[in-house]
């Protein structure tokens, strides 16, 4: 994880004069989350969440750039039937709602300026203790979490419409490893460049 930061500390380094030369965009979105935990621990299917925050356009040629996101993505699950013969002392049916603040350093391509293509990394920091699925009161999820964020946007001028999938590579089980717990969404969103 050092070094992915590393990595994407020096493009930005590097690249800052002709960032200065195409242009920096700030912007705000808001959106839905569909999203799951993919585990034997918790109900198949997607929930709807919402996304909400702010992004930056960093544009290095009028095809290429790099839009980093500061978001609130919110991940809704429901823990099965049998959620207490996997995790002792877990409670069945239990609905929990997962808040994370999401950071996607996204590489953006624009094969025409009406479309662009984005792919990247995602840092997710949990903001809530989320200890309802646990009779005990232990956390049940890792704070951190790690994803890969595919997807398409639409640029009519200032405003955005996309469509992203993310897919989670890091297991947020923090209780036993019973079960590998994965975070996956479809986010469906709508934005504003300020200027």
């Amino acid at each position: 994880m050092k070094k992915v930061s590393f990595i994407i500390f020096s493009v930005f380094i590097l690249s800052a004069s002709r960032i200065q030369a195409q242009g920096i965009h700030i912007g705000i979105k808001a959106g839905v989350n569909l999203g799951q935990v993919n585990g034997r621990s918790f109900d198949d299917g997607y929930k709807v969440g919402f996304s909400a925050g702010g992004f930056a356009e960093l544009n290095f040629t009028s095809k290429w750039g790099i839009q980093p996101e500061v978001l609130f993505n919110q991940t809704n699950t429901t823990t099965v039937n049998s959620f207490n013969e996997i995790i002792p002392q877990g409670i069945n049916n239990q609905s929990t709602k997962l808040n994370y603040l999401s950071i996607p350093i996204l590489l953006s391509y624009k094969p025409i300026p009406l479309l662009s293509f984005q792919l990247g990394p995602q840092f997710g920091i949990l903001m809530n203790s989320s200890q309802t699925i646990v009779g005990n009161g232990k956390n049940a999820f890792k704070t951190g979490d790690f994803a890969m964020v595919g997807g398409a946007q639409l640029n009519v001028g200032g405003f955005k419409a996309g469509a992203r999938y993310a897919i989670g590579l890091t297991n947020i089980n923090d209780i036993n490893d019973q079960d590998s717990w994965k975070n996956q969404s479809v986010q469906l969103y709508v934005g504003l460049r300020i200027f």
